[in-house]
């Protein structure tokens, strides 16, 4: 079977430019992990809760009735009172959810790593928290990592290069630290932490390449397995 996390995360950068600020890039890769569950028909209770629309993601990433920092990517039980809303192309409906059964959180390294790991790693340290202080969800991090030669970000008009400097250091120099260090601080918050290294240089005409598309799938495709395995026994 295809992974529909790995289609959508390489559709952020084939054949387009990415651009690092869009607040939805996460989002759109969380969403589909709820798909791939569904897909992989490894969790009866999951497959049967979908099916009938007792639970749902919640777009919004949010716990009706309490605030809280939000996710990229939120699975628990609907409203009772609401009918689960199906939206053309997921199989998975959506709605207001009472608690968070399944959280997501979505990273992406694509330049300027060592400048951004520590304020990335506490955004998953802060979404883990969030996640654990409504309950006892499985809670799974997503981060990939570039290790393109080089690569160019793109805001607004402007271009930014990198060229090898102290300022502009390729991702292939810094892939492997910023690996290194989210594996040790943020694999002992999450049930999964699923690192994806890529490779893309964000400068036309756009390509994308996965390093080791083997080792990706089956690292993802475990995760799933696990994740399956966690709510039969969880919920």
């Amino acid at each position: 079977m295809s992974y529909k996390v790995l289609e959508r995360f390489q559709s952020l950068f084939s054949g387009t430019v990415y651009r690092h600020r869009a607040s939805t890039n996460g989002d759109k890769v969380a969403l589909e992990l709820f798909e791939d569950l569904l897909d992989l028909k490894k969790s009866a209770k999951y497959l049967l809760r979908v099916q009938n629309g007792d639970n749902v993601v919640n777009t919004k990433n949010l716990i009706t009735g309490r605030e809280s920092r939000r996710g990229d990517g939120s699975f628990g039980e609907l409203l009772p009172h609401l009918s689960p809303q199906v939206v053309k192309g997921y199989k998975v409906p959506r709605g207001p959810i009472a608690n968070i059964e399944i959280g997501v959180e979505t990273k992406i390294l694509a330049k300027a790593m060592i400048k951004q790991v520590d304020r990335v790693m506490s955004d998953l340290e802060n979404q883990a928290r969030v996640f654990r202080a409504n309950g006892n969800p499985i809670c799974v991090a997503i981060v990939g990592i570039n290790q393109a030669a080089q690569y160019v970000s793109h805001e607004g008009d402007r271009s930014f290069p990198t060229d090898g400097s102290a300022t502009y250091r390729h991702p292939i120099d810094e892939c492997g630290e910023a690996e290194k260090r989210i594996r040790q601080r943020i694999a002992p918050l999450y049930d999964e932490l699923i690192v994806m290294p890529f490779e893309a240089t964000n400068a036309a005409p756009y390509k994308f390449r996965w390093p080791n598309l083997s080792k990706v799938t089956n690292e993802y495709s475990a995760a799933l397995v696990r994740i399956s395995q966690a709510y039969e026994s969880r919920f």
